[in-house]
This record gives structure tokens, C-alpha cells and sequence, in this order.
């Protein structure tokens, strides 16, 4: 069972801990538990009762009248809720609870529903990016395991896979090649199949080759293709140490390409990037780009 200080649950449901606090105190709304050494800490059950309450009270409802409700209740209460249009905090916590108890589900019908009330544009940019920044609080706190994150990463990969799927290509024959890989070694793919969906949707050429993708299987498409752009999410690969020399040799190697470079490795303050290769600090960026 995982263990929760009042800041990570401050983080997670987006109440202040001195609210929560105060809650607790007035309405008995959560009981804390106590280790051995008499430090105070919460569980699933207190992490999910708290964001079925945070989602009740940014719908409206006053926390005297909820502390009134029996768990069921507040469960039922929140059901109901869950298919009315609402803010996107409202999905993240769900989507949270539904991680938390591997419940797919309750994942897919939440993110079936953001998907029909916002598209899946403002549904990656306003429920996804920030459940998935909520998840990263979890994991360093060691409060999921990898197991939880396969779970949901391979939910929303799927979700991706099929709006691709239904995407109808209206490609112009002037459209500039796209060329899309995760380098070797780097298997987290969501950013870049959001990247696919997005150049797809405005029309652009693009050669998909997935994750895991040796150097010299993209010089060979490469040769193939000519694509006037280069696409790549570098998220754990390569090692942070080797970054820098891996830009340089992606500019040395394509020189008549524009590569695009985003993930996590390519945020460091620290990197030189050679001047056909960009930085994305957000899928925005991109859309910026292509406009």
C-alpha cells in the first residue's frame, strides 16, 4: 500500500494542504495514519477519497454537504458527474482513481469522454500532459510501480492509435516529408504518436517508424526519402551525458534537414544545439510551426 504526505496529496488532488488540514479537522473528512516513528501519511483509500471530494467541490458543492454523504454516495454523486461537460482537473482526478486501482474501465470511458467534450487536441494539452506530470510526482515518490505506468501509457497509446487510424489523409503534393523515430533504446512513444496525429491533421507528409530505431536503419530511410524534416522525442535515450553528441551527429549527418527534438534529455539548459536542429518545448510549438 502506498504512503502519501499531505504535499504529495496537495500535488495530486490540487487542494492546499492547509485546506486539507482544515477539512480534517472541521469534517473528519480524512483519517492520517501514523508510522512507527509518528510521522503522519495517507493511503490509496485517502488519496481516492480526496479526489472524489475535489471533484464534487469544483462542481459546486459545498464540503459541509459532502462530509454529510456516505462514501457511496460521494461515488455515486461523482458517476453522474462524469459524463456532464467539466473543467479538465475533473477528468485528471478521475483519471488518477482509476490508475491507482488498475480499474481500465473507468480510465477509458474518462478519457473516452474528455476525447468527445474537448477533441483529442485540447484533451492531450489539457487532461493527458497533466495527468501524466501527476503521474511522474507518484513515481518519484515510489507510491506506483512500473506496472501502473504500463497500464495507463498503453491505454492512452491506444487511444492515439486508433484517432490515427480514423484520420483521413489529404496530403498536397507539395507537403514536405516528416520522418518520425525514437532513437534506440527509447521505447516511450505517446509523444510521438500525439506528433503523427498532429502533422497528419494538417496535412503532412509523414514516414511513422517507431520506437527503437538504430542510426543506421535512419540513414536508410533517410536516403529513401530525403524528408526535408526530422522528428525525434528523447526521453530516457540517449543517456544524458551523450545528448550533446548525438544532436551533433544527427546535424552532421541529415545537414539539408530541419530536426525537431523534444522530450525530456533535450530540456537541459546545458545543450548547444546546432542550427538545423530545434528545440520543442511543447506540441505547441510544433503547431506554431506548421502555421
Amino acid at each position: 500500500m502506498a504512503q502519501y504526505t499531505i504535499k504529495e496529496l496537495e500535488h495530486l488532488s490540487g487542494i492546499k494542504a492547509h485546506t486539507i488540514r482544515i477539512w480534517e479537522q472541521r469534517y473528519n473528512i480524512l483519517n492520517p495514519k501514523r508510522t512507527d516513528t509518528n510521522i503522519r501519511y495517507y493511503d490509496d483509500a485517502d488519496l481516492k477519497s480526496l479526489l472524489n471530494i475535489s471533484v464534487l467541490n469544483e462542481r459546486g458543492f459545498k464540503i459541509s454537504k459532502i462530509a454529510q454523504m456516505e462514501p457511496q454516495q460521494i461515488l455515486n454523486k461523482v458517476s453522474q458527474l462524469c459524463d456532464a461537460p467539466c473543467e479538465s482537473s475533473h477528468h485528471i482526478s478521475i483519471l488518477v482513481s482509476a490508475m491507482v486501482d488498475m480499474d481500465e474501465a473507468k480510465f477509458e470511458k474518462q478519457l473516452s469522454t474528455a476525447t468527445l467534450q474537448l477533441g483529442l487536441h485540447q484533451t492531450m494539452e489539457q487532461v493527458v500532459y497533466p495527468f501524466l506530470h501527476k503521474i511522474g510526482i507518484l513515481w518519484q515518490t515510489d507510491n506506483i510501480t512500473p506496472a501502473h505506468e504500463h497500464f495507463v501509457s498503453n491505454l492512452i497509446r491506444q487511444k492515439l492509435i486508433v484517432a490515427i487510424d480514423g484520420q483521413v489523409l489529404r496530403r498536397k503534393e507539395e507537403s514536405p516529408t516528416y520522418l518520425l523515430y525514437l532513437p534506440e533504446g527509447e521505447l516511450h512513444e505517446l509523444v510521438l504518436l500525439y506528433m503523427n496525429y498532429i502533422l497528419r491533421a494538417n496535412n503532412q507528409h509523414v514516414v511513422y517508424l517507431g520506437q527503437n530505431l538504430p542510426f543506421k536503419d535512419l540513414e536508410l530511410t533517410y536516403e529513401q526519402f530525403q524528408a526535408e524534416y526530422i522528428c525525434t522525442v528523447l526521453t530516457c535515450q540517449p543517456e544524458r551525458d551523450q545528448v550533446q553528441s548525438y544532436l551533433n551527429n544527427l546535424s552532421q549527418r541529415f545537414p539539408e534537414s530541419t530536426i525537431y527534438v523534444c522530450g525530456y534529455q533535450s530540456q537541459q539548459d546545458s545543450l548547444v544545439f546546432p542550427e538545423n536542429v530545434k528545440r520543442l518545448s511543447s506540441m505547441q510549438d510544433l503547431l506554431d510551426k506548421l502555421k
